[in-house]
């Protein structure tokens, strides 16, 4: 079913109470205000990432020697892979500490298999180690920055129903704030059960174990690893 950003709006006033179902339409400044404060509310979820119920797909080509690539409107990185000779390969994630101040060696272009990613202005960068010898393809699955709309689009073209009704309660709800006006029973108790129900089923919790033993070589890269495995160890 078509829905557009104005009716959504539209809704969202009427939700609010400001505005009468019945007896008024939703048109002028009031739209153009709704259209920036739902950009807004798509903006937040940037840095609340429970509520980004869509997981995206991203592909690169690494470049010989380059450790660091920024990627736009990218918000969190579950895995990184990359493709040589037809196989697809994992790379391990490591935390700012371990990546920026273990001991390394610098000048080593090889396969990339550790990996770690800040978030920067606009979207992020990742760094991997060590710098790629080949131009390999890079495939990057996680949450990237839901897209501002503008009036007169399609939402449902882009949005799923339940996302789209939960824009229209959390509109409703910033309407009020705006105009200083106590927020609706109705309104606040559907924004919370969508809230509850995107938090919980967008993004599952990865609940699987790894046995960790206590024979298994740890710590860093030894000379073997760099001069010899080329960072691969045997099984």
């Amino acid at each position: 079913m078509v829905e557009t950003t104005n009716q959504l709006i539209s809704n969202a006033y009427f939700e609010s109470g400001i505005v009468s179902r019945e007896f008024e339409s939703v048109s002028g400044p009031p739209i153009a205000n709704g259209l920036i404060w739902l950009n807004e509310i798509l903006g937040r979820m940037v840095v609340d990432q429970t509520m980004i119920p869509y997981e995206s797909t991203f592909s690169f080509n690494a470049v010989i020697g380059q450790e660091e690539y920024p990627i736009t409107d990218i918000v969190s990185i579950d895995t990184l892979t990359f493709i040589k000779d037809a196989v697809r390969y994992s790379m391990r994630y490591t935390a700012r500490n371990e990546y920026f101040g273990s001991p390394r060696v610098e000048n080593i272009s090889s396969l990339p298999f550790t990996w770690y990613f800040e978030r920067e202005f606009g979207g992020g960068k990742i760094y991997m180690y060590f710098q790629p010898d080949q131009a390999y393809p890079v495939t990057v699955h996680g949450l990237f920055r839901l897209s501002e709309v503008a009036l007169q689009q399609d939402l449902s073209l882009t949005l799923d129903n339940f996302y789209r009704t939960y824009l229209r309660y959390s509109l409703a709800e910033k309407i009020c704030v705006e105009f200083k006006l106590p927020v609706p029973a109705g309104v606040q108790k559907y924004l919370e059960i969508y809230t509850g129900l995107i938090k919980k089923r967008s993004r599952p919790l990865d609940l699987s174990s790894t046995k960790v033993s206590t024979l298994q070589r740890q710590g860093g890269l030894t000379w073997a690893d760099v001069n010899l495995g080329r960072g691969w160890r045997p099984i």
